[in-house]
């Protein structure tokens, strides 16, 4: 690994210890403009994720209020109902959101995919520096409300659903991290800003138990509003089968 890249993943737990779990579930409580926008509103404020740490998968559940179930893969989706039932699914989803924008509507299916990816994305970070296939490299430092962050720039293979190729991680002199940028490509690459914080530690890991999601300017600097997506973690677990 680059050495900032190292940094990071140490300040966050032993590595050889993280590659021995298979999976990290938590219970989310969601907000933010989003949703509404991409008329989901409420449907996943109340749920709980499942992601793999080894392949890339994910599931909510309940998947809004009837109970659903997702399954989000980089080559399909799909809802269940709550006997594991399949009701719909999506395959090649990405392509789906073709000629997207930010205002663009999206299908439940086209829901649980930007769910799925979004939370694996993030519960996966900073482990996913050590793959093989991802190249990070470090940027100038940021100074933004008086306090310097390092950056990261990470470029992830095309094989890996994410929310853009190239994203930037920002740091604390202690590893750390505290923001996180990318553009979602799927929403007309809409340029985000991701804050982190409250963190916790669980089984020896440390992970960030509150999410703010902002507009970013073409300065780099967030916008204060409108506030995107609010992700609140709790009863974070991982698990080894």
């Amino acid at each position: 690994m680059e050495k900032l890249a190292q940094k990071i993943v140490e300040a966050h737990g032993n590595l050889a210890d993280w590659q021995t779990f298979n999976s990290v579930t938590a219970t989310l409580k969601q907000g933010g403009a989003l949703w509404g926008l991409k008329g989901h509103a409420g449907k996943l404020d109340d749920t709980s994720v499942t992601v793999g740490l080894k392949d890339e998968w994910a599931s909510h559940a309940p998947f809004g209020p009837s109970g659903k179930v997702s399954f989000f893969s980089p080559g399909s989706v799909i809802l269940k109902d709550g006997d594991r039932k399949v009701l719909e699914e999506l395959k090649n989803p990405r392509a789906s959101f073709a000629g997207h924008r930010l205002e663009t509507p999206w299908s439940e299916l086209q829901l649980a995919y930007f769910a799925g990816c979004a939370m694996w994305t993030y519960l996966n970070m900073p482990f996913l520096l050590a793959r093989p296939d991802v190249v990070t490299s470090p940027l100038t430092d940021w100074t933004e409300n008086g306090v310097t962050w390092q950056r990261l720039q990470v470029t992830f293979p095309n094989h890996i659903a994410t929310h853009s190729r190239v994203q930037t991680l920002y740091v604390d002199a202690d590893g750390l991290l505290k923001r996180h940028d990318y553009d979602v490509e799927i929403a007309g690459n809409t340029p985000g800003a991701h804050y982190v914080s409250d963190y916790v530690e669980v089984q020896g890991f440390k992970f960030p138990t509150t999410r703010k999601i902002f507009p970013r300017g073409p300065d780099g600097q967030s916008l204060p509003d409108p506030l995107v997506v609010s992700i609140d973690l709790s009863d974070i677990k991982l698990a080894r089968t």
